[in-house]
């Protein structure tokens, strides 16, 4: 008893470390539309694409460079389809984000200019938004 007592004592005050976010789930009515939307236009890469059963398809995308992916697919979640809002990517240059959506077909914002980072804005076909974020170069402030 006390064992196990000592146990729960050092997992309730141990630190929890290395969480990190695996995928994020986009609601989306069409996943082939979107999944070529974020593929061909935006620029994610495709990892994985499986239809479980009728009910069941799980595709997972990926942002150039991160170790966080979005999952699209039906019978993952009960979001209304285009109802994600603001997700958010850091991206080395507003300027060129937003010329390398535009240049595939994307609507982007101008790049929106704050103290806290240059922004562009864009949403998939079914409405979900994503904003790009330069950060400062807090080295030159």
């Amino acid at each position: 008893m006390i064992d196990e007592d000592l146990r729960q004592s050092a997992a309730a005050t141990a630190p929890i470390t290395d969480w990190r976010i695996e995928v994020v789930s986009i609601p989306v009515t069409d996943v082939d539309r979107a999944k070529a939307f974020y593929v061909d236009q935006v620029g994610f890469t495709a990892d994985h694409d499986h239809q479980v059963n009728e009910n069941l398809r799980f595709v997972q995308l990926t942002p150039p460079g991160s170790a966080c992916s979005i999952v699209i697919g039906t019978g993952l979640t009960t979001m209304t389809p285009g109802s994600q809002r603001d997700l958010m990517v850091v991206i080395p240059n507003a300027d060129d984000a937003r010329a390398h959506l535009l240049a595939r077909g994307v609507e982007a914002s101008e790049v929106d200019e704050q103290e806290w980072g240059r922004f562009v804005y864009f949403a998939d076909p079914d409405g979900n938004t994503w904003a790009l974020q330069e950060l400062p170069n807090y080295a030159q402030s």
